[in-house]
């Protein structure tokens, strides 16, 4: 009996992450289907599975395409002016195109994984990734902004920290970031 029964443990630990990344995609892509696909169904008659994200997928590629060109970036320079105006609309605008650009634009920011020493009494450290090398004009020589992501988690928090306390690690950036995230129990290749 405790065979069979470490052997459906077993069976849940394969399958276990397995499924719950299977119905998170699935999740995703019915909320991302209705939302598009149920006013295409109420108005046209159209019912086809998965048209939401099929035309969500060709719009945003047509919206980065002509964001690309000439045409669009007047508009897309008075819309920045106009925002950075709003207050508060410039704070959401700014820091959520940051937190994009970070992942996804040309300027990366977690690509120099460090681990840094937060205790050194108890030579407790933490893993997290330098987002900003130069805060002088904070006034903070010789200081570094690290962001640290929480595991199991899509947030995280960013320390000031002294550069002398912080190290380099000679891994991958997203070695280290599905390390933290897992809580540590990812291996690391």
């Amino acid at each position: 009996m405790k065979r069979l029964f470490k052997y459906f443990l077993q069976g849940l630990l394969f399958s276990g992450p397995l499924a719950v990344t299977l119905y998170t995609v699935f999740l995703m892509f019915n909320y991302v289907d209705r939302l598009i696909g149920d006013p295409l169904k109420k108005h046209f008659q159209l019912d086809i599975p998965g048209i939401g994200i099929v035309l969500l997928f060709i719009s945003l590629t047509l919206l980065g395409l002509i964001g690309q060109t000439i045409i669009a970036r007047p508009f897309i320079s008075f819309t920045k002016r106009l925002l950075a105006r709003a207050p508060l609309l410039n704070v959401i605008y700014t820091s959520l195109n940051d937190l994009f650009t970070a992942f996804v634009g040309k300027e990366k920011k977690f690509n120099v994984p460090v681990i840094v020493c937060m205790n050194q009494e108890n030579n407790l450290w933490k893993l997290g990734f330098v987002t900003e090398k130069n805060l002088s004009e904070f006034g903070l020589n010789e200081m570094v902004a690290v962001y640290f992501p929480h595991s199991y988690n899509f947030s995280g928090e960013l320390y000031i920290v002294p550069e002398k306390s912080v190290k380099l690690i000679g891994l991958s950036p997203s070695e280290v970031m599905k390390f933290v995230v897992s809580g540590g129990v990812t291996k690391v290749n």
